[in-house]
């Protein structure tokens, strides 16, 4: 096993930030009815607008519950315009391993979450 799948594993084993919050000023769960993946994820914000708590729930595959947990790690200190910029290209790197056509929905639904999330934003 390489390195990246054995990091992959490692997330979906001992995943971070997963828990819900009750405090979450932006919500959204969004699911793969493909594969029956779903992800919830909450964001609170700071007063200066950037995110300092991005957590999930959810259940699914190895990939889409490993790359949620990599990309709550990766939005704390960001704003809602930098969140709004990500792209998928974020998680490929985050994941480090080809995804396969048949799997790109489940390496992504976490980004969708956040999307959805941010268009979600409690003003």
């Amino acid at each position: 096993m390489d390195l990246y799948s054995e990091i992959i594993l490692d997330y979906y084993k001992n995943p971070r930030n997963k828990e819900k919050q009750a405090d979450a000023q932006a919500h959204a769960i969004e699911h793969n009815p493909s594969c029956g993946d779903i992800i919830e994820i909450f964001l609170h914000f700071d007063g200066a607008g950037k995110v300092d708590k991005a957590t999930y729930e959810g259940n699914g595959c190895a990939i889409s519950q490993a790359a949620t947990s990599m990309l709550t790690e990766e939005l704390p200190g960001k704003s809602k315009e930098e969140i709004a910029n990500l792209d998928n290209q974020l998680i490929y790197d985050l994941l480090g391993v080809p995804i396969s056509p048949g799997r790109v929905k489940c390496a992504l639904l976490g980004l969708v979450a956040v999307s959805s999330a941010i268009n979600n934003l409690k003003p």
